[in-house]
């Protein structure tokens, strides 16, 4: 394609007959293959059980209701992620604390939420940035005291980390990932959570549908099978079995999404490599990285707005990501300032996310970094 976008699904002729067929079948809503795609998505991450979703966002929220969040909580999340990871608090009315990142990795890493946690901490939401795998080995402390752990991979289906892949749950509570259209897999729209906690798993199901229960009722004997009850207050967040059976055909190429991912990674950082121009790439981690994003940090000074400005002007998609959370106005209104999270802020304003994904031939990825290399370049002399 001549305009690359920062990402962009891969889509090929079995997805299309998976959806088809789902199309020609007796479901449409929730159906078989909801089913099918959770027990894909729970032997692929080593978890016992997974609930999907229709968004990332409704996955992190059924997340926070499950864990029994509620007024005089707080959730802990990293400053520097998308606002959906602090949001998900508020939804069940918590409170956010903001956690700072550690400029080599762009990561909050596990120590952080350790040291920010307080007597209200009643959860915490380690991110993993970009696709690259954070150790929460540290957090076990904070699970001992009854801190639940909600692991926002929202980025890194297909990443693995120190216990394994990202998603079987061994150092956390629940996993919420996103299979929206830029991410690695994708169901059109959709998310799911992973745990291997029956009862959590329970709840989740129950607040993915309304709250409804389907039991018989103590006081009447009358009722029939159209009998059900609202045990709590839920959501209508379900997936529908057409989303599931894109998102079932997709997760069996994972492996070789996230494969061509790391190629394209390792080639740009080559180019960038053989050159002059100052530009900073994350630490790589010791295991995989997913590479949802890849995220290029600028040299200090350089006028971002004109570099970012000129590479869409070339048709390329270059994104930013991601503005701090409690700059937005929402939670300015709540008290938070601009100077909470330094190294947040000091990599906001240098980072530049670059096109990565799967369709992107090597033709484009040297295209790509030579645009870049480039504009940086005329931006130095400007200056």
């Amino acid at each position: 394609m001549s305009y690359l976008p920062y990402g962009h699904q891969t889509i090929e002729d079995d997805d299309v007959q998976a959806v088809i067929e789902a199309l020609r079948s007796d479901w449409l809503t929730q159906g078989p293959n909801v089913d099918h795609f959770e027990e894909a998505l729970a032997a692929t991450c080593g978890a016992r059980y997974a609930v999907a979703f229709n968004s990332g966002t409704a996955a992190l929220h059924a997340a926070c209701a499950a864990a029994g969040l509620g007024p005089g909580d707080e959730l802990l999340s990293p400053a520097f992620s998308f606002a959906a990871s602090a949001n998900c608090a508020r939804y069940v009315g918590a409170d956010v604390g903001f956690v700072d990142i550690d400029a080599s990795t762009l990561a909050c890493e596990a120590a952080a939420f350790a040291e920010a946690a307080g007597g209200r901490t009643r959860a915490v939401v380690p991110v993993h940035y970009a696709g690259r795998p954070v150790d929460l080995s540290e957090l076990a402390s904070l699970r001992a005291r009854g801190v639940t752990v909600i692991e926002d991979a929202a980025h890194a289906i297909g990443t693995i980390g120190p216990h394994g892949p990202v998603g079987n749950c061994a150092t956390s509570d629940m996993t919420c990932f996103s299979f929206h259209p830029v991410k690695t897999i994708t169901t059109g729209e959709g998310g799911a959570v992973t745990t291997n906690d029956a009862d959590l798993a329970d709840r989740l199901r129950v607040f993915r549908t309304h709250g409804i229960v389907r039991r018989p009722p103590d006081d009447d004997p009358s009722a029939g099978d159209w009998y059900y009850e609202i045990s709590d207050l839920g959501m209508n967040y379900r997936i529908t079995d057409v989303q599931c059976a894109l998102g079932t055909s997709q997760l069996a190429k994972l492996e070789r999404f996230v494969s061509r991912r790391n190629e394209i990674a390792a080639r740009y950082r080559e180019l960038f490599a053989g050159t002059d121009v100052d530009l900073q790439t994350p630490v790589e981690p010791p295991l995989r990285h997913a590479y949802h994003l890849f995220v290029a940090l600028l040299p200090e000074g350089i006028d971002r707005k004109a570099v970012f400005d000129a590479l869409r002007a070339d048709g390329f998609g270059v994104q930013v990501h991601f503005i701090p959370i409690y700059w937005h106005p929402y939670y300015r209104r709540l008290g938070f300032e601009r100077g909470l999270c330094p190294e947040t802020e000091r990599v906001y304003h240098r980072c530049l996310s670059l096109p990565v994904f799967p369709g992107m031939s090597d033709a484009d990825v040297e295209r790509s970094a030579a645009a870049l290399l480039r504009e940086v370049e005329r931006a130095h002399v400007a200056r």
